[in-house]
């Protein structure tokens, strides 16, 4: 059976975006640098319409800047190889291994889920992790808490009819002052 793993940014109050112009997260290599052989073996990435054009308005050609670093160079190519579903209702265009999720992506990723061995990683695109965490489609979560309280914005757990045990697996802490925490699903659900 398949994986979802949802990898979020958030603050200590829970938000996960914001129209703010604050300078949050903190994205380093020291964060991120200790995932990327995981991120390279996913064999999906999920992201929503304003994430995917972030990503890709950089990564595509990050791997060519002279003064960019090993694991930036690393991650560029590992984000060009991996296929990238965007879930969107008005993105038209995409590129670089990328096929676009319209409407609900539900049925869509569930199915990713009865491929044996398949790996999808979640990154960014609050209302998509939204719809999946409220079917159960999450298996587990990689949460980056930053150091800062935005008090608005969008919080990443929205109130839940559901109630979710969930096990730690680890946790990691950054001179940045971001904590990482990985909990999992205990068995399937």
């Amino acid at each position: 059976m398949g994986r979802i793993s949802l990898w979020m940014q958030i603050s200590l109050d829970g938000i996960a975006d914001t129209q703010d112009a604050t300078p949050w997260p903190i994205i380093d290599e020291e964060l991120h640098a200790p995932f990327l052989e995981e991120l390279c073996d996913a064999d999906v990435f999920i992201h929503g319409r304003r994430t995917y054009e972030l990503m890709a308005s950089f990564w595509p050609t990050a791997d060519t800047e002279p003064a960019i670093s090993e694991f930036y160079i690393d991650f560029a190519r590992c984000w060009k190889k991996t296929a990238k579903l965007v879930v969107s209702r008005t993105l038209d265009v995409v590129d670089w291994n990328t096929r676009v999720v319209r409407g609900d992506p539900v049925a869509e990723i569930a199915a990713l889920r009865t491929q044996p061995d398949c790996t999808a990683v979640v990154f960014g695109g609050l209302r998509t992790a939204a719809t999946l965490m409220r079917h159960g489609l999450v298996d587990d979560y990689q949460l980056f808490i930053h150091p800062v309280i935005l008090g608005d914005g969008e919080p990443l757990l929205a109130p839940s009819q559901r109630h979710h045990d969930l096990e730690l697996v680890d946790t990691s802490t950054y001179d940045s002052g971001v904590v990482r925490v990985h909990y999992r699903h205990p068995a399937p659900h």
